[in-house]
């Protein structure tokens, strides 16, 4: 473990490939991710955060072709794939209908998919250097405040991870807006 000295994209890569969970900054707060296809690691990030598993988490992606294999978007209209793909890269997460692959654990009780490509260099390097698409949820505890800054993250969950990713956050104010993609319903403002 790592939890005093960040580290780089490619060492990041190596422990969500063992399992791992990692920190890493992203558009605007500290995210805590995992590999998406590891379960363990899922239902370990979930219990460290106390986040109940019917919520479902965020993927990020350094492209769309990173989240094919969790997505549908040919369920889509043209116009709705249409916009999500106007907003990308950036941060908007949209949910979009789920692959038949995709994992329960990461969609939660939803019949969709939170996805988003990122805009943000060290996640953009970080799912380039892991080779596909990352869990993204805030780096806190459930109930508490996203973190902007790394001297913001709760030091237990720090001591709880297996390490931290180099960068800062991009200084966009606020969260991921959160959008529907066939209902256009904003979930969460951003």
């Amino acid at each position: 473990m790592m939890h005093n000295s960040a580290i780089s994209a490619r060492q990041a890569a190596r422990i969500l490939a063992d399992g791992g969970l990692l920190l890493y900054p992203t558009e605007a707060v500290w995210g805590l991710g995992c590999d998406p296809r590891n379960q363990a690691a899922v239902q370990r990030l979930l219990r460290i955060k106390q986040r109940p598993l019917e919520k479902g988490l965020i993927l990020v992606a350094a492209d769309e072709a990173q989240l094919a294999p969790f997505i549908d978007m040919q369920r889509l209209e043209p116009a709705q794939q249409a916009t999500v793909r106007a907003t990308w890269p950036g941060a908007n997460t949209w949910i979009v209908p789920v692959s038949a692959t995709a994992p329960d654990w990461i969609r939660g009780a939803h019949t969709g998919i939170a996805v988003r490509v990122c805009a943000h260099p060290e996640v953009i390097a970080l799912c380039r250097a892991f080779g596909g698409a990352v869990v993204s949820t805030s780096a806190n505890f459930s109930g508490q405040t996203a973190p902007t800054t790394r001297t913001a993250i709760d030091p237990l969950l720090i001591t709880a991870v297996d390490a931290v990713l180099a960068g800062e956050t991009g200084g966009h104010p606020s969260p991921s807006t959160i959008r529907d993609a066939i209902s256009g319903q904003t979930l969460r403002g951003g």
